[in-house]
């Protein structure tokens, strides 16, 4: 019986191609876009995970001064310096790694090519704690960092700009006005998740670049790893008690000092990005109702053109929910063929938009079975009225009708 009612929908809705058709527009309308957007919202959140991993592995980053990235009164407030190094790689059980970081801006040189760029001086634990490998050359050793020795590392960036394509390990470049041998070629990490280019620095021992272009013996910045399995937020809560008795700051006081979660700020954009692609899904959504009132529409106008079809059927012995079973199938069969057609348009629109966007192509087939099965629901929702309305037709009030 069951059987028999899909193949008589099935006849229906072949009888009214155009019409059928039009009616589940907005079905596949609101399944595909629906998949569209959280297709893009999913991808969105990955890429925002990529680009925020690539700063480093567990990393806090400590910034003189208060605000997003050490802003504030960063010039008032007092710097770091090689002693809170120490201490923090000594006094905190659940440290990795530590490196200093002062930052200035230069003009590199190599031959007639120059490019101006930005220079970091630290220790041999920079790679470790920014979790980035070498692509050619060697690390720092210990006797360079101590006597401050003019040697660096490249990134690929400001290696493109001076040598091409050429490997620039055991050449000699000029930063400013002070010579320098490049003993190292760091991986490419692309933009970051601020869109800053990684790739554009160059580093050097951190000795070198307070005694030669500085003048001081500041730190501006100090990057921690934490251990794997070792809670972040704790290294941050035991970072900022160490540096406030290091700073002699009073209870009650305000930090003049910055500690960053990376952890954090990952979770503050990937549920940005999560809510934003809620909201689309939902907004997406609304044409699936929209959809579900035109087969409503629809089923009523089929009632009306096929009355005398229900009378003839109800007069030979058919029960009103043979009849009702029939339409409401025939709604169901409508809207679900819909949720298949926009699934294959929403996915073949995800594709698109995601390489449009430069953004990872992610998969959700949650959200697919769930479209589909809303747009059963649909179906079944907006289609019984119209079957109940066929299925309680009088016999012969409908054969009488003309």
């Amino acid at each position: 019986m069951f059987l028999n009612a899909i193949l008589l929908a099935l006849r229906e809705i072949r009888r009214n191609v155009l019409r059928s058709s039009l009616t589940i527009l907005g079905i596949v309308i609101g399944v595909a876009a629906v998949i569209t957007m959280v297709t893009i919202g999913e991808g969105a959140t990955a890429q925002v995970q990529a680009d925020i991993s690539k700063l480093g592995t567990n990393l806090l980053q400590v910034f003189r001064g208060q605000g997003f990235g050490g802003g504030g009164s960063r010039q008032a407030a007092p710097p770091f310096s090689m002693d809170d190094v120490r201490a923090i790689e000594e006094q905190i059980s659940g440290v990795a790694a530590v490196a200093p970081s002062l930052n200035s801006g230069v003009q590199a040189i190599y031959g007639n090519n120059n490019w101006a760029t930005q220079i970091t001086g630290t220790n041999d634990k920079f790679l470790q704690v920014r979790d980035w490998q070498l692509q050619s050359g060697r690390n720092f050793s210990e006797s360079e960092l101590r006597s401050g020795a003019s040697v660096c590392l490249l990134g690929t960036t400001v290696q493109r700009e001076l040598f091409d394509s050429q490997d620039p390990v055991g050449s000699t470049i000029r930063l400013n006005k002070l010579s320098c041998q490049v003993i190292g070629l760091l991986e490419s990490k692309g933009q970051s998740g601020f869109g800053q280019d990684q790739d554009d620095l160059v580093v050097v021992p951190l000795r070198m670049l307070q005694r030669r272009i500085s003048g001081n013996a500041d730190v501006n910045a100090i990057l921690v790893s934490a251990r794997d399995g070792v809670s972040t937020e704790k290294v941050q809560k035991d970072l900022e008690s160490l540096l406030r008795d290091r700073r002699k700051l009073r209870a009650g006081s305000t930090d003049n000092f910055n500690v960053r979660d990376l952890q954090e700020v990952a979770s503050a954009f990937t549920s940005s990005t999560r809510v934003l692609t809620a909201l689309l899904g939902a907004v997406a959504a609304v044409s699936l109702i929209v959809g579900g009132v035109g087969i409503m529409n629809i089923m009523l106008v089929s009632v009306t053109e096929r009355t005398r079809e229900i009378g003839t059927r109800l007069a030979v012995g058919a029960m009103a929910r043979d009849v009702l079973l029939q339409f409401l199938i025939e709604a169901v069969v409508l809207a679900a063929f819909g949720g298949v057609i926009g699934i294959v348009l929403g996915l073949s629109a995800g594709v698109l938009a995601t390489n449009a966007f430069h953004v990872p192509f992610v998969l959700n087939p949650s959200i697919v079975i769930l479209s589909f099965t809303f747009s059963a629901a649909v179906g079944v929702v907006f289609g019984y009225f119209p079957a109940q309305r066929a299925a309680q037709l009088d016999p012969i009030e409908a054969l009488r009708h003309e």
